[in-house]
């Protein structure tokens, strides 16, 4: 038997040795074949299971709270990679809250670091991130004249020469998935989310496949979709996840369902919701999304019905904006923000801080320069404002633009009274946590928890506040003066503004061109309201200061310029200050360079005196870079009435009630002389020698020096 087998054996051997060597060779490749589709993983979706088909184990894993998760495991490994594109770092919270929700929604999911895009080469790992068919997500934000961040301008140069190049194929980016979140103000109208939309447009040009239409983020709240930047990105960030989910339970057939949703088509011919006529989702496209078209026969209108349809939505729209409540005015990111910086915030659109000033008072270590020029007690000053927002985006903003921005007042309001006792209340209880601290006086202490001034320059624009009037009364009537500070953008609110005792107004430039350079007004008509506010100004009875702010590199070079527009406001008072350095700060190129030396402010003031007949310089505080021009009419038999009797102020103000507006009074009424220690030329240079100077690289110090 045994050998029955061999002989069978040799003959099939000798028999396949006698085969043509292709069907060898066939039979070989067969075989490889089969072996290799034993290894292959199994497919997504073959592991996807609904909730229908969910094993015991998938519900014991729901019931730990995870079932918000999309569990993903398949032939590749989708990569999801947020970056950000940022000037002032919204985009980069923003890129960063994204990142963290993806995360945690998508468990198994490969979710690369978030980074800004200047460190991404395009060039050599876009075309990769196509191949792996990843998803792409970039937040970007539109800088001044429609421009990109500095950060992310190669990027924005390569994939605009790379989409237009005849050289390169246009399949170069084909199975990447992306989606682009842009933000903006569409106060810049032509280059509102420019960079956003280009970027979007670019990328999809090159074949790649979007995952979300573009979302548009309006800084400006009163035509923003959603209420402000925040909210709009909420409402792109839900389409984005859900997508997502899509393409992860459905694998590669739902992306040309995405695409043709997004896009309506091939992408040569590709029109984006947002890029129809001025190429921004519209209100009636987003009410075109969220009707409930069902009832219409499975979603489909009859053409001669579409009228009735839309019609039937307009007036639910009307209705709808008609019930709508305003929006408050402080957002969570922007809370979060401004407490960190120390803010005690006030409602939903106000602030309190406590001034380094008044701590230093406290301690007996000096007074701010409304102390030199003004007689303040700066340790009995409260800085506070009603209003957050701001019309303007100056380079120098202190505040690093963390306040919103808006030109007219959209947002929910508090009433005055809650805005006064909660600035009030805030101020005293931070004062008391300097109750013991080494240093402070106990008489300054005790006479703090009263306050007697208060600043109305903290932060955004005070006047856009709509009952300005009865807050500023308000804190009269507790007598506390006012200080009130405005960006000259509103000249009928300075004509409607009750007296106070100290009316502001920033002249940061002398020309058009250099105003949009420096203070980046957000109205079109900038300009005239400019010059409108300066005109208003000479019209108010109480005491006015233009207050200039040198900038090296800016506007140190525009004397004719300031001196043509103080003929136009008369003010009683020039301040000039050079600016202060704030640190790094993702929205200004400011640095320590375009600072001048108070030499410098000392030469440009002078020059500008000599070109201003009625004014001469009447005080200086050289700790704060900081000149007083004033009006000679403030100069009675050679000495100098620049502070301020606030009790006559007060006295005058009320006599101007109590007949009903009357019985004026001027400037010149309510005058105290200027001390000899804070004349221009005393060797104190504006220091109180009744304090103490403190020196923080420990020099020793004298009073007075």
């Amino acid at each position: 038997m045994l050998e029955q087998l061999v002989t069978l054996l040799n003959m099939t051997v000798m028999d396949c040795l006698s085969l043509p060597l292709w069907t060898l060779l066939l039979g070989s490749i067969g075989l490889v074949w089969l072996l290799f589709q034993r290894r292959r993983p199994l497919n997504a979706k073959k592991l996807y299971k609904s909730p229908v088909q969910s094993s015991e184990s998938e519900n014991n894993l729901r019931s730990k709270n995870i079932d918000d998760k999309i569990l993903y495991a398949g032939v590749k490994q989708m990569t999801i990679r947020v970056l950000y594109g940022t000037q002032t770092g919204t985009a980069e919270k923003l890129a960063k809250l994204l990142h963290r929700n993806i995360t945690e929604k998508f468990a198994n999911l490969d979710v690369a670091e978030v980074k800004n895009v200047k460190n991404f080469d395009p060039e050599d790992q876009l075309a990769e991130e196509a191949s792996q068919g990843n998803i792409f997500v970039l937040i970007i934000s539109t800088y001044i004249d429609g421009q990109p961040p500095d950060g992310a301008a190669w990027f924005c140069k390569w994939l605009k020469e790379a989409s237009s190049d005849f050289r390169v194929q246009k399949t170069l980016l084909k199975g990447l998935k992306f989606a682009v979140f842009g933000l903006g103000n569409s106060l810049y109208e032509g280059n509102f989310n420019a960079a956003g939309r280009n970027v979007d447009e670019w990328l999809s040009s090159l074949s790649a496949s979007r995952v979300t239409p573009l979302g548009v983020g309006d800084e400006n709240v009163t035509k923003s979709q959603h209420g402000g930047i925040e909210a709009d990105f909420v409402a792109w960030k839900q389409k984005l996840l859900s997508q997502i989910s899509h393409l992860i339970q459905n694998g590669e057939k739902e992306e040309s369902a995405i695409e043709k949703a997004c896009c309506g088509g091939e992408h040569s011919d590709c029109q984006c919701e947002q890029q129809e006529k001025e190429e921004v989702m519209t209100s009636e496209d987003e009410d075109m999304e969220d009707a409930d078209l069902t009832s219409q026969g499975e979603g489909l209108v009859d053409l001669e019905d579409l009228g009735g349809v839309l019609k039937s939505m307009k007036s639910n729209k009307s209705q709808a904006e008609k019930s709508e409540k305003p929006r408050e005015m402080i957002t969570p990111i922007l809370r979060q923000s401004l407490e960190k910086q120390g803010y005690r915030l006030i409602g939903s659109h106000s602030g309190v801080k406590l001034c380094r000033w008044t701590k230093s008072m406290l301690r007996g270590r000096g007074g701010c320069y409304k102390h030199t020029f003004y007689g303040i007690e700066s340790h009995r000053c409260m800085e506070t404002t009603p209003s957050l927002a701001c019309a303007n985006k100056c380079v120098f903003c202190w505040r690093h633009h963390t306040n919103p921005v808006g030109t007219e007042w959209k947002w929910k309001m508090d009433e005055p009274e809650i805005v006064f006792q909660g600035a009030l209340s805030n101020h005293v209880k931070m004062i008391k946590q300097f109750r013991g601290v080494p240093g402070v006086k106990p008489e300054r202490f005790a006479e703090g928890l009263e306050p007697k001034h208060c600043a109305l320059s903290l932060v955004g624009e005070p006047i856009m506040y709509p009952e300005i009037n009865r807050f500023v009364d308000m804190l009269h009537d507790k007598g506390i003066s006012t200080f009130l500070v405005t960006n000259a953008q509103f000249p009928e609110s300075i004509r409607n503004l009750s007296p106070v005792t100290q009316l502001y107004v920033s002249v940061d430039a002398s020309t058009k061109e250099s105003l949009k350079k420096i203070d980046r007004p957000l109205f079109k008509d900038f300009w005239d309201r400019f010059i409108d506010s300066l005109k208003a100004l000479s019209d108010k009875g109480q005491r006015t200061v233009y207050r200039l702010t040198l900038v090296k590199a800016f506007n140190t070079e525009e004397l004719e310029g300031y001196a043509k527009l103080v003929t136009l406001g008369n003010p009683d008072f020039i301040e000039v200050k050079g600016v202060t350095y704030c640190g790094e700060s993702k929205a200004s190129t400011l640095t320590m360079k375009n600072v001048p030396w108070h030499e410098d402010v000392v030469t440009f003031v002078q020059q500008l005196a000599a070109m201003l007949p009625g004014y001469e310089i009447a005080s200086e505080h050289e700790h704060s870079n900081c000149i007083l021009l004033a009006n000679t009419k403030f100069k009675v038999n050679g000495e100098w009435r620049t502070w301020i009797d606030y009790p006559k102020f007060h006295e005058l103000l009320q006599e101007y009630k109590n007949s009903d507006g009357q019985r004026t009074f001027s400037a010149e009424d309510y005058t105290a002389p200027t001390p000899d220690w804070a004349v221009f030329g005393a060797s104190e240079q504006g220091f109180d020698p009744a304090e103490t100077r403190f020196y923080r690289n420990k020099q020793k110090g004298t009073s007075g020096s």
